[in-house]
């Protein structure tokens, strides 16, 4: 029931069953060397199918979740031999326009990315029945028949995240801040809140959160000024804290700024890695609230080319569809590091609660 909920918070009530909802990938496996000579991979054959993707204003250098989207996309490439396609959104105003273009051009499957092209999608796939559509974190209300909802229990992942957070913090303040409003970005910071209320109930801590009360909290109204970034992060380090965590693409990479110029205070990035996707912070990045977003582009990619499915993706925990990244060594206590597994298990079979709505 746990995860039906916050599933529904995304979705609506009534939404789609997670019980049909598909398993995460697994990675590839790297080719192997057997003694002293290298195998060496078939080359792919072409496979007759295109699959295309239009991204959100953030554009697919957002060393987020548009990056990572596309990643799957070039890999489906590469990996299956299809051919792709996809359009950079600059401005909601792109949105229609863009999937308009990726249907002309003959599109098998197009991936839209962000629950911002919600209607969009859904006014395309009406559109376009005979063209299949699937969508990385939005769902509707009523499932339709030519679109394939991506979702991430990704407050699951930002709770050790939080925990982590608020056992490392040196000054007992720690924040968050979102670009937008929306479903998507707020269930990181709720996680990130729930994590650090569970390191105070359970190790006596008085670590202080800011940026979001559970209810509501900072946002920046965008995912691409980074200025808005820096400032908003400065702002809690003005206040006293020393880990930030920005919900916000691209917009993130000011207070990634913010926190480095700081000198004593660390960022926790979201989506993907931050030491690989921003590599400029690497020194700064505590740990990523990850989001495998790749591998479910690169699944439905490859499923979709056999039988289309418009039946759900939700990445968790247990199906390592969301995660965290390893720590800097030595910076997070051995004690809550250790720590994490249990609350990992507990997540999973449902012991604990990773949000703030119960």
């Amino acid at each position: 029931m746990r995860n039906t909920i916050r599933y529904g918070a995304l979705v609506a009530a009534g939404a789609l069953a997670l019980a049909a909802c598909s398993s995460a990938p697994e990675d590839e496996p790297d080719s192997t060397a057997t003694g002293t000579e290298t195998e060496t991979e078939a080359p792919v054959e072409d496979v007759d199918y295109m699959a295309c993707m239009v991204s959100d204003a953030g554009g697919f250098d957002d060393a987020s979740f548009n990056e990572s989207a596309y990643e799957g996309l070039t890999r489906a490439e590469e990996e299956l031999g299809i051919q792709i396609a996809e359009a950079e959104s600059t401005a909601e105003s792109d949105y229609g326009p863009n999937l308009e273009a990726q249907v002309a051009a003959g599109c098998d499957l197009i991936i839209t990315v962000g629950f911002l092209l919600g209607d969009a999608t859904a006014e395309a796939a009406a559109a376009n029945p005979d063209v299949n559509f699937a969508i990385v974190d939005f769902g509707y209300e009523e499932p339709i028949e030519n679109v394939k909802p991506l979702f991430f229990e990704t407050d699951e992942a930002a709770f050790l995240a939080g925990y982590a957070a608020a056992g490392t913090s040196s000054t007992g303040t720690i924040s968050t801040f979102g670009g937008i409003n929306i479903p998507t970005v707020s269930i990181f910071m709720d996680g990130f809140l729930a994590g650090a209320n569970y390191y105070n109930e359970e190790t006596g801590g008085d670590v202080t959160v800011l940026g979001w009360d559970g209810t509501d909290g900072s946002f920046t109204g965008d995912f691409d000024n980074q200025t808005n970034g820096q400032n908003t992060a400065q702002g809690f380090l003005d206040q006293g804290a020393d880990i930030v965590m920005p919900v916000a693409g691209p917009v993130g990479l000011g207070a990634a700024q913010a926190v480095q110029s700081a000198g004593d205070a660390w960022l926790i990035g979201v989506d993907s890695d931050w030491t690989q996707s921003a590599p400029d912070y690497a020194d700064v990045v505590l740990t990523s609230v990850l989001k495998n977003i790749g591998n479910s582009v690169f699944d439905t990619i490859e499923a979709s080319i056999t039988e289309f499915s418009n039946e759900p993706y939700v990445g968790t925990l247990e199906n390592e569809g969301v995660g965290i990244a390893d720590f800097p060594e030595g910076i997070v206590p051995e004690d809550v590091a250790g720590a994490l597994d249990g609350l990992r298990e507990g997540i999973i079979s449902g012991e604990i609660e990773p949000s703030t709505a119960g």
